[in-house]
């Protein structure tokens, strides 16, 4: 009689694949289970390297992981976030008899300052002539990011369905993160840069819309892959001069920070951002500390 020889899973990945798919539809926003999951197959990887397996792991095991994760505290605080989360779900399914993750030590994240590199004024002027010079996408791109504060992930997410105007205004109807919809205005030079790249006048795009086109696309037709973007953002701010750790996440920096610099209101930009803390939005502002902006100063004329 012939034996059939199985080969059993040899990563953890692999081993605890089902598992692993349960705890990511358990997740309720899309970009979550993308960062989350990157950090879970990483996380695997350092188990394999070592012979451990995923659900037998020790805090001490994670101890050992967590002094070898590089990166900005908020980052490395993040990786550990995600693999709790795999372990609170795991204890919930009985598959492990507690969270080695729990009572690990994670960096301590300031609330008051954001580690993003920001452009001043005149840079962002800069990567936004560079972006026009490299071509109609990266021009659209780089404008929409600039001037609505949009994330790359909610960017890259539209459809032609999902751009129109509401009440005199050019929109964009947006997924921000936790799924909600949200709807943003487009000034002019965004919607400009958008019309140029879309071979539009604005007019036409209700025949697109009912066809709802993914709005950046490779010249194949495929989504315009996220870490693509990442990669183009570096290579026009060289373009631009602009020295630093430039990525998307910039431009949504920089829109916070001009905002508040040109006197938008603190609630203003929380709501065009899709903030739901009001502290997230403060990190922004460049001038909290500014004693001339003191609200004494403000009642004191009023009651003069």
């Amino acid at each position: 009689m012939d034996l059939i020889h199985t080969t059993l899973p040899t990563s953890n990945s692999e081993r605890h694949a089902r598992l692993i798919a349960a705890w990511q539809l358990a997740q309720q926003s899309t970009n979550t289970v993308k960062a989350y999951s990157r950090n879970l197959v990483d996380f695997c990887s350092w188990l394999d390297s070592h012979g451990l397996d995923l659900l037998t792991v020790e805090r001490v095991h994670v101890d050992g992981y967590r002094h070898t994760l590089a990166g900005a505290p908020a980052t490395v605080a993040r990786k550990l976030s995600a693999l709790s989360s795999f372990y609170r779900y795991a204890l919930g399914m009985g598959l492990v008899q507690g969270n080695p993750v729990q009572l690990i030590a994670r960096p301590k994240v300031d609330g008051d300052h954001s580690a993003t590199q920001g452009l001043t004024r005149e840079q962002a002027k800069a990567l936004l002539g560079a972006a026009r010079a490299d071509g109609p996408r990266s021009h659209a791109l780089v404008s929409l990011l600039m001037f609505t504060g949009i994330r790359v992930s909610e960017a890259l997410s539209v459809s032609t369905a999902d751009y129109g105007h509401d009440s005199g205004h050019r929109t964009l109807t947006i997924r921000r993160k936790g799924g909600t919809i949200a709807k943003v205005a487009v000034p002019a030079p965004a919607a400009d840069a958008l019309n140029t790249y879309l071979g539009t006048t604005g007019a036409d795009l209700v025949t697109a819309a009912a066809k709802g086109l993914s709005i950046f696309t490779t010249a194949t037709g495929k989504p315009w892959n996220r870490s693509e973007v990442f990669r183009t953002i570096q290579r026009l701010a060289r373009a631009a001069g602009v020295p630093g750790q430039i990525s998307p996440h910039s431009l949504r920096h920089t829109f916070a920070t001009i905002a508040l610099d040109s006197g938008t209101a603190l609630h203003d930009l929380q709501d065009s951002m899709g903030h739901a803390d009001p502290r997230t939005t403060r990190r922004y502002d460049r001038a909290r500390n500014n004693l001339t902006k003191s609200a004494g100063y403000d009642v004191a004329k009023a009651l003069a």
